[in-house]
């Protein structure tokens, strides 16, 4: 049976996500450049991540909670406008403490924009078919990887790092515009949402349990994005000018893997995170150990994007099926989870940096998060409990 399309807002969505997933994922590619500008090490250079994501895991709930009762055109498109404001004031400063202020306020505004979004699309679909409408708004942070990110990097090693902030402010434009031309103008859905029935849900051991491997899951892929464009250059012995290209093998990697989450998280979601989950733990291994060999690096690095995003993407379809009595807030969540992870896993790879355990360190680390992962759901059964569809949501033709 063919599946149907996606309704075009969907879509369109996935222009915001775009330009938001540059801004995030970017920095990834002018960690040397800021740290030099600014006159701080590598290692605090790499925070603006770590920042970046405690602005997404904080704001998350709040955000959602702020925009609940607006309406979602509305809310969308007050969140792009203090994103694009943000974006420009990080252009301008001489500051690395507003820098890093910058980064805060606009995953504030991400975070907002990206719960709202998530409840956005789930409301314009089937109910079984929420994987499906979250890996078509995920391929606008995929494409980020594959396009906006090397792109940024680039611009870096042509105009400095801050035309890359320029460039993001420039792309929000076209859509802020296709929100407010393909958006539905109210909130979707006729019941009056209600934030103590759906933050009640955050009781739900099962939920509890998909939010807590995602976070680890996604620690692990911020841990070693990060710091790539050291490890590649000093590492792997990769010229600078080469890196905007290893980002876009990364950034198709990730591509791949929405892809493969939006085929099976909707219908069999635990085979793909037991077997995904373990090949990306032994890939980071296999990363480490081999960190020192351009060759290998040029297969580990697509790869590795591809069973990050699918496991990832597929966690976070999880946490839209388990909290589906939240559905103004169950983005949120998922955001939230992923980016503790995503502010833990740079945080603890610096330290392991500044230890002077050396570049290849946050390889290690990364290994770590998803075997703790695994051992996790291994020993209490998550992947049994949490990642099995629920009644009623199996895909059509699965």
């Amino acid at each position: 049976m063919q599946k149907p399309s996606m309704p075009p807002a969907v879509h369109l969505l996935g222009t915001a996500v775009f330009a938001q997933g540059t801004s995030e994922f970017m920095v990834a590619g002018l960690v040397p450049d800021i740290a030099s500008d600014m006159s701080v090490s590598i290692p605090a250079a790499g925070l603006l991540t770590s920042a970046f994501a405690v602005g997404m895991a904080v704001g998350a709930p709040f955000m959602a909670l702020l925009a609940m009762r607006w309406p979602r055109r509305l809310a969308l498109a007050a969140f792009l406008v203090v994103f694009v404001l943000v974006h420009a004031i990080a252009a301008v400063t001489t500051s690395f403490e507003v820098l890093v202020a910058t980064r805060v306020v606009g995953a504030l505004a991400n975070a907002g924009f990206l719960a709202v979004a998530l409840a956005t699309v789930t409301s314009l679909v089937p109910p079984d078919a929420k994987g499906r409408a979250l890996a078509a708004l995920l391929a606008g942070t995929t494409i980020a990887c594959v396009a906006g990110v090397p792109g940024g990097a680039f611009l870096g090693a042509l105009w400095g790092w801050r035309s890359a902030f320029w460039a993001v402010a420039l792309l929000c434009v076209p859509a802020l515009l296709a929100v407010l031309t393909s958006v539905p103008g109210g909130r979707s859905g006729a019941a009056t949402p209600s934030a103590r029935r759906e933050l009640r849900s955050l009781r739900r051991p099962r939920l509890l349990a998909v939010l807590l491997l995602g976070a680890l899951v996604n620690g692990a892929t911020f841990c070693s994005f990060t710091f790539l464009a050291p490890v590649l250059t000093d590492l792997a012995g990769i010229t600078p000018g080469w890196i905007p290209a290893m980002l876009a093998l990364f950034g198709g990697g990730s591509f791949l893997g929405v892809r493969l989450a939006a085929r099976w998280s909707d219908s069999r979601p635990g085979p793909l995170l037991a077997a995904g989950g373990a090949a990306l733990a032994v890939g980071w291994s296999a990363f480490a150990l081999t960190a020192g060999s351009a060759v290998a690096v040029i297969v580990l690095v697509p790869l590795l994007g591809t069973l990050a995003f699918a496991v990832g993407s597929t966690l976070i379809a999880r946490v839209l099926y388990v909290a589906a009595e939240a559905p103004n807030l169950a983005g949120s969540f998922a955001t939230a989870s992923l980016n503790i992870g995503a502010a833990a896993g740079p945080w603890l790879g610096g330290i392991t940096i500044t230890a002077g355990l050396g570049l290849g360190s946050p390889l290690w680390v990364s290994a770590a998060l998803v075997t703790a992962a695994l051992v996790i759901a291994a020993l209490g059964g998550s992947f049994a409990r949490a990642t099995r569809p629920l009644a009623g949501t199996r895909a059509p033709g699965a």
